[in-house]
């Protein structure tokens, strides 16, 4: 089936950038009827938008990843002495389900328009987004209850009710034993917890036992799986209900690990060991044990007996490292080398069960230690402005490295926050506003660095220094900083220039950050006018710069007005760092003169992002064809109006498509990419308290609070329990049961003659006509070929695509061989996705990039000469000068290069040698290179030939030889003569 391709570019394909997208649908459905798009949207209204808000995202694991079917049994190695769930069950209270949320449709999907070479305006009859309206008017509400100190392990639900005209705010906590909440099952104690004065008792389901169901403070056990409604009943208005899910899992423990640095060596010894959550010790809870307690001896030990033994598995080179060693003390030591473009990994062990229960896989972001600034005595606060909200910045690819920036102090961390130490500067080196005047930051492999009134200052081991005009920065009228949110270890470009860390901007100019802190002015809005034929005397400002999921692409906005009194409009330009091009997108706002709108990339093969003001959200996936504002239940984008009257502070997006939006009173609204609404979720921390929603280095998110008295608390945040519980409510179901694939890496790379083939496969109901969307974007380099099969059984489909990528480029007889290869090979992102997609579907899409190329890793060696079987000494040789090609006046004296050549070969004088050549990557052997080569001596002696003649060899015409090749290229050095650049 050919695909069907939006967006293609003009001209010759090889060397353009285009967008494929290709839908992939058998003949007929599961259930008879013929497979169909969805229904079109209905047509475009001329409706007004509402203001943008932020998506806020945060990474959700799935609690039963590596659940057991079966019920799980009560495994623990030491038994309670009182059974207090078999007490008699209190009364069950029925919960009123919320009303399902309606989504009207703002913005219709569009087609893409036609994407030329190079750069392109979008065309005058492209759709645009409507005027975005005045913020709203923001009136601050009353005080409520301080910030929880609670232990941060525990999770906190707010509840706010209005109460004899006032308001009265409570508290309800749950939490596990068990981190991240990473086992919630029917094994779990459930800790409830209600802070208020109004608590009359706790109202659970039949089936759930709670040990007092009349103290705010109790535990509560459910002995079965389900959803189940706990709530806390007060003398006042109604308090929130939560739908927990307890799962059924025989999942029972847990994995530990610590980590040693060698220098020496450059490695790390990692001790693990196996911990069960109900009967650790409280250490171990937190995540500060050094050794195991005795309970976690004695549960290891027991499961090394039985042939457990955990593995290193690294997420992306796919390599496995194992202990070598005998356990001691009821712990494993497993060494692993120092790394940086493989440190995410995962601790596995074997399917061993002690007790009917197995231990969850672990995963772990393990690099180069991390060291943070330390405070030098003496020196002073830096600060955001006062009574600002919190700002922070992470690396990409190292998420436990944040600094935090409130409004009394600087943070920074490199382990989550679990420790930190405060950034401050040497007096005298900033005025005291100056100090509390940081607008923004980031967090670079270079420092740590400020914008303060215009100007960006860097924090180093070495000092804090102002950077401009000798550092090829200008001294002022910075506007903004921005980096990278998105990690791609491996990427494959053709320049020969590093890609940038970070961009700085004015309102005219662009500048780039390099590594050894390198700026380079990229553009002017005078070279933009220019690019985009724009008039001379219209007003063109940038108005803010984003790095896209692409590891190469930065986007750039644009305002544009010719009489900027009322009106401006903004548009979206793309750089690509590697081909030097600026194409425009087709997005267009019509905006107020003075509106500010913050963009944020999603993670996704095409271009895809999310814009917010401070009170609505506009989406703009699939390559902005599919656009919209954000919508609530209550059938509008306003945010503000549904968090009495609070402005969006922080949207964060992860990398399994969650959109979590944090308003500034901490009202948290949740979305998915590739959805159309949004739903609020349960009040979870005070409205006075300063918080964030970040990341872990194992997946989960969690709170980080900056509290009155200058210091930092984290709290984790279930977020896959807080998300099910209000989708239960509004009915919303996922359309398909199963999404797979064998997308096992994110990097691909694809030599010459070489395929690459996947899987995927999607489980839906019948009759609904689901099917796989394979898309890509970049060159059109690579050839696709689809394969669908499909069943029906007891009222399910499976439908299974298999796609193969390769090259059909005959490098063969070419005149320019360089040229060829230059125009075949760049960098495809690729994604897998269903059609159809909702908030409660676990992942959004599969992303990945195939680099089309030579990689870098690969190389070729002579099979029999091996470096390390024979012993290395000094050794030379003599070759008489009659045996040289260009008869010299003396002998020829050689030294032996061990390192270089390995050991010689040892042949006897009537053996005929043929050279067999093998290829090689950072992993070791790869194959036997089948395809033809050239040898030459490198020293120029010419005492050698050959067993066979041309003809001999089934040669039709008179190949070349060195002699022909050398007589021909006389002006280049013998290794140059003769390549694949000379047909």
């Amino acid at each position: 089936m050919a695909p069907v391709t939006r967006g293609e570019p003009e001209g010759e394909a090889a060397a353009e950038e285009s967008t494929n997208r290709t839908a992939l649908r058998p003949p007929a459905t599961c259930g008879g009827k013929r497979s169909q798009r969805p229904a079109p949207p209905p047509p475009r209204r001329a409706a007004t938008l509402q203001p943008v808000p932020a998506p806020l995202s945060a990474t959700a694991r799935s609690m039963g990843d590596h659940d057991c079917p079966a019920q799980a049994g009560l495994c623990s190695t030491a038994r309670r002495k009182r059974p207090w769930w078999r007490q008699p069950p209190p009364p069950r209270t029925e919960a009123t389900p919320l009303p399902r949320p309606g989504a009207p449709l703002l913005c219709e999907p569009r087609e893409r328009k036609g994407q030329g070479r190079g750069f392109e305006s979008a065309s005058p009859s492209a759709p645009r987004l409507p005027a975005l309206p005045l913020a709203f008017k923001l009136e601050r509400r009353g005080g409520a209850c301080g910030a929880s100190d609670y232990n941060s392990q525990h999770a906190t639900l707010w509840a706010a009710a209005a109460y004899s005209g006032a308001t009265v705010s409570a508290i309800c906590r749950y939490s596990s034993n068990s981190p991240s909440y990473r086992i919630f099952s029917t094994r779990s104690t459930i800790k409830l917890e209600y802070e208020g004065t109004l608590f009359t008792e706790w109202s659970v389901p039949e089936i759930c036992f709670v040990l007092n169901k009349s103290s705010p403070k109790t535990e509560l056990r459910c002995s079965s799986p389900g959803v189940h409604a706990i709530k806390p009943i007060v003398t006042g208005p109604d308090e929130e209900e939560r739908n927990l899910f307890v799962d059924s899992s025989h999942t029972c423990f847990l994995w530990y690990y610590r980590v040693r640095h060698f220098f020496n060596n450059l490695t790390q010894v990692i001790s693990v060991w196996v911990y069960d959550p109900e009967n650790a010790d409280p250490d171990e809870l937190l995540g500060s044990a050094e050794e195991p307690s005795i309970n976690s001896i004695v549960l290891s030990t027991q499961m090394a007996t039985l042939g457990q033994k955990p593995v290193i598995h690294t997420i992306l080179k796919r390599k496995a490292y194992l202990s070598n060693e005998k356990m001691k003390k009821g712990t494993w030591h497993i060494m692993v080398p120092m790394t940086r473009d493989d440190a995410l990994k995962e601790i596995r062990g074997n399917q061993v069960t002690f007790q009917d229960c197995f231990i969850a896989d672990f995963l772990i972001l393990l690099t180069f230690p991390l060291l943070t600034i330390p405070e030098i005595p003496g020196s002073l606060p830096i600060s955001s402005p006062r009574g600002s909200q919190l700002m922070v910045s992470w690396d990409a690819c190292v998420v436990a490295s944040v600094v935090l920036v409130a409004d009394m102090e600087t943070f920074q961390t490199n382990d989550s926050f679990r420790t930190w130490t405060r950034i401050r500067v040497p007096p005298g080196s900033l005025s005291d506003a100056e100090r509390q005047s940081v607008a923004d930051v980031i967090v670079s492999r270079d420092g740590i660095f400020f914008l303060i009134n215009g100007v960006l200052y860097q924090k180093s081991f070495r000092g804090f220094v102002k950077l401009g005009r000798i550092l090829n920065l200008p001294d002022g009228g910075i506007t903004g900083i921005s980096s990278r949110k998105w990690c791609w270890v491996k990427y494959l470009s053709k320049a020969k220039e590093r890609r940038s860390n970070f961009a700085v901007w004015t309102e005219n100019e662009i500048y780039l950050e390099y590594i050894l802190l390198k700026f380079a002015r990229l553009v002017t809005t005078t070279e933009l006018k220019n690019i985009l034929n724009l008039s001379v005397t219209a007003t063109l400002t940038i108005h803010s710069v984003e790095y896209t999921g692409h590891p190469l692409e930065i986007a750039v906005f644009l305002s544009y007005c010719t009489i900027c009194t009322v009106t401006k409009k903004i548009f979206l330009v793309i750089y690509n760092e590697d081909t030097k091009q600026w194409v425009s997108q087709d997005l267009t706002l019509d905006a107020p003169i003075d509106s500010v709108f913050i963009p944020h990339f999603i993670f996704s093969a095409l271009p895809g992002l999310i814009l917010w003001n401070k009170h609505s959200i506009y989406y703009c996936y699939h390559n902005f064809t599919f656009t919209g504002i954000l919508q609530t239940p209550a059938g509008h984008g306003n945010l503000s109006m549904l968090s009495n009257g609070s402005i969006i502070h922080e949207v964060f997006v992860d990398y399994y498509g969650n959109i979590l939006v944090k308003m500034e009173n901490n009202v948290i609204f949740y979305s998915k990419i590739n959805t159309r609404d949004a739903v609020k979720l349960h009040l979870w921390t005070n409205n006075t308290t300063r918080a964030l929603i970040l990341l872990s280095t194992s997946g989960y998110t969690y709170f980080l609070y900056a509290l009155d008295n200058g210091t930092i608390q984290i709290q984790d945040y279930p977020l896959s329990l807080e998300t099910r519980s209000i989708t239960f409510k509004t009915k919303d179901k996922c359309p398909y049961l199963a999404f797979h694939n064998n997308v096992a890496r994110v990097f691909y790379f694809l030599d010459k003659g070489e395929t690459l083939t996947l899987w995927t496969q999607i489980i839906y109901p019948e009759n609904t006509g689901l099917y796989v969307v394979v898309e890509s974007y970049g060159p059109k380099i690579l050839e696709e070929s689809h394969d669908i099969s499909f069943e029906a059984a007891f009222g399910h489909c499976t439908k299974t695509l298999t796609v193969t990528f390769y090259q059909n480029v005959d490098y063969e007889g070419i005149y320019d061989y360089f040229e060829m290869q230059h125009n075949n090979t760049g960098l495809v992102m690729v994604q897998l996705r269903p059609s159809e997609y909702s908030k409660t579907c676990p992942i959004a899409q599969k992303v990945f990039q195939i680099a089309v190329g030579c990689d870098d890793k690969k190389f070729i060696a002579v099979k029999g000469f091996s470096k390390k079987e024979c012993h290395h000494h000094d050794f030379s040789y003599v070759i008489e000068k009659s045996y040289l090609r260009h008869q010299p006046s003396k002998n020829l004296k050689v030294r032996y290069i061990w390192k270089k050549y390995g050991c010689p070969l040892r042949l006897d004088f009537t053996e005929k040698f043929q050279p067999v050549v093998q290829l090689f990557d950072d992993n070791g052997y790869v194959k036997d290179v089948g395809a033809n080569f050239i040898v030459w001596e490198i020293h120029g002696r010419d005492d050698y030939s050959f067993n066979n003649t041309m003809a001999q060899s089934g040669c039709l015409h008179e190949a070349q030889t060195w002699k022909s090749m050398i007589e021909l290229n006389k002006h280049l050095p013998l290794e140059e003569v003769w390549g694949p650049e000379f047909h």
